[in-house]
């Protein structure tokens, strides 16, 4: 029990008012067992009978009550008033924040069209179950101590390894730092590059998060639209000091960035002294060509951000991502990420590079992406043989979208999003064109 006794006066009666205060403000709260009078003496540095009196007093008022061969208990006291409280609430704050359902808060729909959700039935949970029971014991991993910011360097390493071979990234593991999930990334990022007032571009239609990130961090955030190429580098606002990307799976449209988009989207952002950065948040599950090098491979300034996530291809509850940063940005990014939540957890980044490296994920991957490729194709002809609706072609990722055409009804159901069906679009900006983004990882009956 944690009692601070006030400096000087006579020990009993400063034994009595701190144990009072206690049970008047409710840190004590009823029925609550005292420790016996020889412990709370040995924890105050006061004597027994201090603490003994103090007892007695209390039980006289009420607040306390003895009770034979048990011991001593907070009583019931009607007339004591509740925790302090201020007549009104005077703290609000900076900005409005909108606090977004998660998919775990959500009930299981009977048909899941959910996106952006893996099927964790497909998952290998066994096998990771050793590599983490593995990595938590006394031996391994320095559980006394505080672990480097940048994460891992087993799993630094790996992620350097995988990217080479999975997406032709030819990085070490001094460029990568690990962080939970592309959400965190863009926090770091934006804290490490950006001031209140900076111009921020994000694709639109494009991720609502990542656009209220940069609002909620004081930036001016302006859409850019989204052609059939990608996004439309001439209509990039003056100014832009970041721009935010989905190049090899634009969300939610679905289409790949072109090969000649993404030059002149680099050019542009030499030209300028402008940071990009490249979300890669499911290219792992390809259905048809080999995807287009990384806006990371073709960047020669060094102005490029690559951020990737393990949500989609194994689990969101891992809350493990990285971040490939230019070498003048490694100091920045780790220390940002020190005076933030401090780092990761060593047993989770050390069982995830051992999964990697044993050749697990690109297994998983390889496994989960045919059952996502069956899925996907089912959704597309479903969504196909809707009259009014255009389906936009992807050869990749967990969703797939269908604009509506002009005057034609939408025949998809009234129900919200939150219920597990396909995720309604428009853009901020005119022209808005409705859509829906349907998920096709969990499309399956429940």
């Amino acid at each position: 029990m944690d009692l601070v006794l006030e400096p000087g006066g006579e020990k009993t009666l400063l034994v009595y008012r701190a144990l009072r205060r206690a049970i008047v403000d409710g840190r004590l709260p009823v029925s609550h067992r005292l420790p016996p009078t020889r412990a709370l003496a040995a924890d105050l540095g006061v004597s027994r009978g201090s603490v003994t009196t103090a007892y007695e007093r209390l039980v006289a008022e009420g607040y306390l009550v003895s009770r034979v061969g048990s011991g001593t208990y907070v009583a019931l006291v009607p007339d004591a008033p509740g925790p302090r409280r201020a007549a009104a609430d005077p703290l609000r704050p900076r900005r409005p924040l909108t606090l977004r359902p998660t998919s775990d808060e959500q009930p299981v729909p009977r048909y899941d069209f959910r996106t952006g959700v893996p099927d964790a039935t497909l998952f290998p949970f066994d096998t990771w179950r050793r590599l983490v029971a593995a990595e938590i014991r006394i031996g391994a991993n320095s559980p006394g101590t505080y672990a480097a910011p940048a994460g891992h360097p087993a799993l630094r390493a790996a992620i350097a390894r995988y990217l080479g071979v999975s997406r032709s990234v030819r990085v070490t593991a001094d460029d990568v730092v690990i962080t939970n999930g592309t959400q965190h990334a863009l926090d770091l990022i934006a804290r490490v590059l950006l001031r209140p007032g900076d111009v921020v571009a994000v694709e639109d239609p494009g991720y609502p998060p990542a656009r209220m990130l940069f609002e909620a961090l004081g930036c001016r955030v302006t859409g850019v639209p989204v052609d059939e190429e990608g996004l439309v580098v001439t209509a990039l606002p003056a100014g832009c000091r970041l721009v935010y990307a989905t190049p090899s799976h634009q969300f939610p449209l679905g289409r790949p960035m072109s090969l000649a988009r993404r030059r002149e989207l680099l050019e542009w952002a030499r030209g300028r002294a402008a940071a990009v950065i490249e979300d890669d948040y499911d290219s792992e599950f390809r259905f048809e060509a080999r995807p287009l090098e990384p806006l990371y491979s073709l960047d020669t300034a060094g102005r490029v951000i690559y951020a990737g996530t393990f949500s989609k291809s194994m689990l969101p509850s891992l809350r493990t991502g990285f971040v490939l940063v230019p070498p003048g940005l490694r100091a920045a990014m780790a220390a940002a990420r020190q005076l933030g939540d401090g780092y990761g957890s060593p047993p989770i980044q050390a069982a995830l590079a051992r999964f990697i490296d044993d050749g697990r994920l690109a297994r998983h991957v390889r496994r989960a992406g045919k059952e996502y490729a069956r899925r996907h194709a089912r959704i597309v002809a479903a969504l196909s043989g809707m009259p009014g609706l255009e389906v936009l072609p992807s050869a990749a990722g967990l969703h797939v979208t269908a604009l509506l055409r002009a005057g034609s009804a939408a025949p998809w159901s009234p129900r919200p999003p939150q219920q597990g069906w396909p995720w309604r679009i428009w853009p901020a900006t005119p022209p808005r064109t409705p859509g829906s983004c349907s998920g096709s990882a969990r499309s399956t009956r429940r």
